[in-house]
């Protein structure tokens, strides 16, 4: 009888903190802008498929409205929060909305931190 070796799965569990987050865009004419621009910050690894592009990046990046629409060749208010739901199909990490940039954060506790910076002060 012949004995079989049965190898390790590639495809395993990891419940480790990356410290990573990242979105998926769709891979159309703003998209590609979107991840031309994002790939100008040294820690953000972009990859492109057929369908859509992947932006990943350790610790935090930030989507700059005014710098994704002057890359379009559009007015500076043109891309904007809505914008970049509308082009973002999925994401991982915390995500922070503001009035000029989305944030995003692969460390729960910065991102917190940050939050926590922007609240107004409480009254006691």
């Amino acid at each position: 009888m012949t004995s079989f070796k049965t190898s390790e799965s590639p495809f395993k569990a990891d419940k480790t903190a990356s410290g990573k987050c990242g979105v998926t865009l769709m891979n159309n004419q703003i998209g590609a802008v979107v991840a031309e621009v994002m790939d100008r910050q040294e820690n953000v690894e972009i990859t492109e498929l057929p369908s859509m592009i992947r932006v990943d990046c350790v610790g935090r990046m930030d989507f700059v409205y005014a710098d994704i629409s002057e890359a379009l060749g559009e007015e500076d208010d043109f891309y904007d929060a809505a914008e970049f739901e509308e082009n973002m199909s999925t994401h991982y990490g915390k995500m922070v909305h503001m009035d000029d940039r989305t944030v995003m954060f692969g460390n729960l506790e910065e991102a917190a931190e940050f939050i926590g910076d922007m609240l107004p002060p409480t009254v006691s």
